[in-house]
């Protein structure tokens, strides 16, 4: 469930967001609802619903009200199931953390907070609206009433030392979240930080050095019992992002509000991007779909194979072979796989592949020699 809007655009999101003067809260609510609708009606009964994911954008900034409203109708549309995750992305500011005790009360029961930085200067300079005294007092908050807690955090700035981010690290596993998300910071085209860098305003962190910063950040979260499950996240064991690992696993998922992508039953789909035109979408149509193709064996096994291999228990390549009419042997390139095995960068044992420690600070490079259909 996407909602797109933001206070204001950090310098390095390239995500669907967008600032606006004002929001009306009454059309949202109608056309979330025809969208959900929509997409509810195309969806196989009796597949009741695992997790619902508010993202954004800043869901934080939606009225609890609201949110309770989308809960409710997902749960009349498709059921729950009895352990259901319901996340919702948060900024840690005081103004959205006064809302958290009412969003918990409307269901949602894990939040991820973007607390970014644990320090001051870092913060300003990643656009970030909130300090780190206000960040860690909506840390409290969120710990008080939500079941679970996921912390943000970028790392890898510029001018970011070894020794500086041991201490931050270090600082934030002391919170006892049961999930991080620790992200290297990349200049996406069309940010801010890419006219900056391209101006020779701002250099990023040398690759060799964001790589030294990926062993140590596995180093210290492996060692405080929060290993990572997948390439950028970590968590103690069951207290993954289910969600998140729906998308990883390559399972279906219902993508609703603007620019929302969607799987479902083989077909791929996609919301209007703009808040506006899908607004007029669903207005004209009744739903916000801009487009909905059927995906072809070879669409899926390549996506299956691409969002698997960043999980650390990486794919099973006869089930793969089995959603996509595509046999094993036709998956991946054996002679690379020989070769990254040799190297210490892959492993393949019975049908399951895995991209090893090692290679996962060269995934991109490894991904396309792997991937073979």
């Amino acid at each position: 469930m996407h909602w797109p809007f933001c206070v204001s655009k950090c310098p390095y999101c390239d995500f669907n967001s967008h600032v606006r003067d004002g929001v009306d809260i009454d059309a949202w609510r109608e056309a979330l609802l025809a969208d959900m609708a929509h997409e509810a009606a195309l969806t196989t009964a009796g597949r009741p619903l695992s997790s619902i994911f508010f993202g954004g954008g800043t869901p934080s900034l939606m009225p609890p009200a609201l949110v309770e409203t989308l809960i409710d109708a997902a749960q009349d549309h498709w059921g729950f199931t009895p352990d259901i995750e319901i996340t919702l992305e948060a900024n840690p500011n005081s103004v959205e953390a006064a809302r958290f005790a009412d969003l918990a009360a409307a269901g949602v029961n894990r939040t991820s907070l973007g607390l970014q930085a644990l320090d001051n200067e870092a913060l300003h300079f990643l656009g970030r609206a909130h300090d780190v005294t206000e960040g860690l007092a909506a840390l409290d908050t969120a710990q008080a009433v939500f079941d679970r807690v996921s912390l943000d955090i970028i790392y890898a700035r510029p001018g970011q030392s070894e020794a500086d981010w041991q201490a931050e690290l270090a600082r934030a596993l002391s919170f006892g979240t049961g999930h991080l998300s620790l992200y290297q910071l990349t200049i996406e085209p069309g940010t801010r930080f890419a006219t900056l860098v391209a101006q020779g305003k701002l250099t990023p962190a040398d690759p060799d050095h964001g790589a030294a910063l990926y062993e140590l950040t596995q180093a210290m979260t492996g060692a405080a019992g929060i290993p990572a499950y997948e390439i950028s996240n970590h968590a103690r064991p069951g207290e993954e992002s289910r969600h998140n690992l729906t998308y990883w696993r390559y399972g279906d998922y219902a993508g609703i509000g603007p620019g929302a992508h969607g799987r479902r039953g083989g077909m791929a789909t996609l919301r209007h991007k703009k808040p506006e035109n899908w607004m007029s979408a669903v207005g004209r149509n009744g739903h916000g779909l801009q487009s909905e193709e059927p995906l072809s064996g070879e669409d899926r096994a390549r996506e299956a194979l691409l969002m698997g291999l960043r999980l650390g228990e990486g794919v099973d390549l006869a089930r793969i072979a089995a959603l996509s009419g595509i046999k094993a042997d036709r998956l991946v390139d054996e002679r690379a796989i020989d070769q990254l095995t040799g190297l210490g960068l892959i492993r393949l044992t019975g049908t399951r592949l895995q991209v090893a420690p090692a290679g996962m600070l060269l995934l991109d490079a490894i991904l396309p020699e792997v991937v073979a259909v």
